[in-house]
């Protein structure tokens, strides 16, 4: 299989988006406008030449969107290798070539959430054990960091914030970023049937690092609570919404 980089020369003719293509897909602009805005702190994008869900993304840690210290480490925003394309090696020839990158920048490892079992949107706890990685603290909420570092060196940790996610407000209140491209088609829908349902609904769109890495829980990208308490980062159809709420 042959990789590309997405760089700000060429993002704009490549296919990034899951399974997503068109340019004026709402997801697919809000996604590339954030990613082009995070390449000069080093972000790196590794996708396949074939169209389809097979692609890395990762960042070092000190500019990643979520609340960690992982001083010197890369942090890894997103492995996903799905579809027909799964099943062929594809995800170790993007991790091989993240791990590759990162020693070639002098990191001291990789770090990644995931979870005891496996959640929506979060790496295959059993594929990041089979490749090495192992938990290095884990939040309230069962979202765990995992790192593969390559030197004896400080492990990564949530800050505080995120080791115990909650806050006081009331109703459902969900955190969101436009890192995923499925947030800006979901969100909107969310608070519509909310209003619809007279569902007390608050969306905070979290826009710039300082406020990703101070938010109160570890998955910045989608984070519903409801009476203060977390409940998913899971982005939620309308289906599962409505259920949701009647139950």
């Amino acid at each position: 299989m042959e990789y590309i980089k997405v760089t700000k020369d060429n993002i704009e003719k490549e296919h990034i988006c899951c399974a997503i293509s068109n340019n004026s897909d709402i997801q697919v602009s809000s996604k590339k406008s954030w990613l082009s805005e995070r390449l000069d702190d080093g972000l790196v994008f590794l996708k396949s030449v074939q169209r389809g869900k097979c692609f890395i993304e990762y960042i070092p840690a000190e500019n990643a969107w979520t609340p960690i210290a992982a001083d010197n480490y890369m942090y890894i925003n997103c492995l996903w290798v799905s579809g027909a394309l799964k099943g062929n090696g594809y995800s170790n020839d993007l991790l091989n070539q993240c791990i590759e990158d990162s020693r070639a920048k002098e990191r001291s490892g990789l770090c990644i959430l995931s979870s005891a079992k496996k959640k929506p949107f979060l790496a295959d706890p059993k594929y990041l054990t089979y490749k090495g990685f192992t938990v290095c603290d884990e939040a309230d909420n069962g979202i765990q960091l995992w790192h593969l570092p390559f030197e004896n060196s400080k492990a990564p940790e949530f800050k505080d914030c995120a080791k115990h996610p909650h806050i006081e407000e009331q109703g459902y209140v969900v955190y969101y970023t436009n890192q995923c491209p499925f947030t800006a088609k979901y969100v909107p829908i969310i608070e519509n049937l909310a209003k619809e349902n007279n569902v007390p609904f608050k969306a905070i769109h979290i826009t710039d690092k300082k406020a990703a890495q101070c938010a109160p829980t570890p998955v910045t990208s989608y984070a519903l609570f409801k009476n203060g308490e977390y409940i998913t980062n899971e982005i939620l159809s309308e289906k599962k919404f409505l259920k949701m709420i009647e139950e």
